[in-house]
């Protein structure tokens, strides 16, 4: 008991004698009879048992017995008894008083667990609101500690689950002892509540199997109330659980139908070029009686179609290879212009009809002096994969625009067009695998897998790829990576 307690204590028994004697001097001033003195004495400790407890109530008792004997009861002034109605009615004060001592002690100790409980429910509603407030089952996990600890001004509380063998707490890191005691209460069916270094622990289960445990100090929870924090966090827990288990589920259903896309489609772009291989190739054997310009024509059918085929490949494996994680970033000094010019060179026969522009930034520095770092065997993969679409899906004649600036801590390379753009449609799934757009209906397909590669490259080398189609008509694509203007050692 602290000193705070005991000034109290101290403070409430000298109130108590207080009112005693000042109850005792206005019965005795206008000179009222012993019955009316009693009745008075009798409501005064009916008073202190409802406020104050027995204990109080019972001191105030033999305060108001004794000024009873001594000023109501013959002979006045003496704490002697005489005669048989003095004892009677000193009997009958005395039995009077404790029973309605304790009487009104239970009334108040109903009344004031009738308040707790009404409490104790309030709290309940206010904490089962909370959680309903949480749409992430993981953020409420995590979150229920906290809640729980400010819902019932607690000091500390500790939440152990099971499945993910993992603790979470509201303030400080519950003591070694505990977090053991809380794994122990998990590995068998144990609803006692078990107390431990200021701590309660407390199994938390679902029907008969243990999906956590619960712990929190100081002790002032209630079993009933325990229980039912519980019950509740073994429900969130497990809905988490459940949650977690149908997205692992989901995802490796969606994991198998995107695999099994991406096989199916994977398989017949390379069907298609064999079986032109194989018609052109039976008819080459097959027909002794074609022309030199038909046998022409069917070889060139199988030296283009076999070109796509070994191109298919290619780009099957970089992707397997991109997405094994295995391709090694190798930076180098870069001019940014000769690299422009150098990919240009490399696309120059699929851009002759074109009319291409080029442009770079001089940001204060002579544009060929102006060096960066960057792996110019993927970015030229990249970029060169770009100019290639923006000629392949733009009319002959049309304006093919090369740019590269500094910006913000980045290296950005823009590609432009005025051909038609970019069907809004296909503009938030181009950079998927195996996505052709409308507009390639017609055309000569490609695998589909250009601009999925693009974007993986960019992603490893720390950088991003974006498409939009401008305001005046056509397309833009606009590709980033990290500046780095030195010598990534000197960094």
């Amino acid at each position: 008991m602290d000193a705070r307690t005991i000034h109290s204590t101290i403070r409430g028994w000298l109130l108590a004698a207080a009112a005693a004697a000042l109850t005792t001097a206005l019965l005795v001033l206008p000179g009222v009879n012993s019955t009316t003195a009693a009745t008075v004495f009798l409501v005064l400790v009916v008073w202190a048992a409802s406020r104050a407890g027995i204990a109080l109530s019972l001191f105030m008792a033999v305060i108001c017995a004794l000024s009873f004997d001594f000023f109501f009861l013959p002979p006045e002034h003496t704490f002697q008894l005489v005669g048989a109605q003095a004892w009677i009615a000193m009997a009958s004060f005395a039995i009077g008083s404790i029973i309605v001592s304790r009487l009104a002690e239970r009334a108040r100790r109903q009344t004031f667990e009738a308040e707790r409980r009404q409490a104790d429910v309030g709290r309940m509603y206010a904490l089962s609101q909370e959680m309903m407030l949480f749409e992430d089952a993981e953020r409420l996990i995590r979150s229920l500690p906290g809640l729980i600890a400010r819902i019932f001004a607690l000091e500390n509380v500790a939440l152990y689950v099971c499945d993910h063998g993992r603790f979470y707490r509201s303030n400080e890191e519950a003591p070694a002892s505990v977090r053991a005691q809380m794994q122990a209460l998990t590995e068998g069916i144990n609803t006692t509540l078990v107390p431990l270094g200021g701590y309660r622990c407390a199994p938390l289960q679902l029907g008969l199997r243990p999906v956590g445990a619960l712990a929190w100090r100081p002790e002032v929870l209630s079993r009933e109330v325990s229980a039912a924090i519980c019950a509740q966090v073994a429900i969130a827990v497990a809905r988490s659980m459940a949650l977690e288990t149908t997205a692992r589920i989901e995802a490796a259903r969606e994991g198998e139908r995107l695999r099994t896309a991406l096989i199916d489609s994977l398989t017949h772009e390379l069907r298609t070029p064999l079986t032109s291989i194989r018609a052109a190739s039976t008819t080459l054997l097959a027909s002794d009686g074609l022309d030199e310009a038909a046998r022409v024509e069917m070889a060139r059918i199988i030296d283009e179609e076999a070109t796509r085929l070994d191109q298919l490949i290619g780009e099957a494996v970089e992707m397997a290879e991109i997405d094994a994680q295995v391709v090694k970033i190798q930076l180098a000094p870069q001019n940014r212009r000769a690299f422009l010019d150098q990919a240009l060179e490399e696309s120059r026969k699929i851009l002759s009809s074109h009319k291409v522009s080029v442009a770079v930034e001089e940001n204060g520095e002579a544009a060929l002096g102006d060096s960066v770092w960057f792996d110019p065997r993927l970015l030229g993969r990249v970029l060169r994969h770009l100019l290639e679409n923006a000629a392949s899906h733009t009319p002959p004649g049309a304006r093919v625009k090369l740019n590269c600036v500094r910006n913000d801590g980045r290296l950005e390379f823009f590609v432009e067009d005025n051909g038609p753009g970019i069907d809004p449609h296909d503009l938030p799934l181009i950079f998927e695998k195996f996505y052709r757009g409308k507009r390639s209906a017609g055309q000569r397909k490609g695998s589909g897998m250009g601009l999925a590669i693009a974007r993986a490259i960019l992603k490893a080398h720390g950088g991003g790829i974006e498409a939009a189609n401008l305001p005046e008509g056509g397309a833009r694509f606009r590709f980033w990576v990290p500046l780095v203007d030195r010598e990534p050692s000197r960094l």
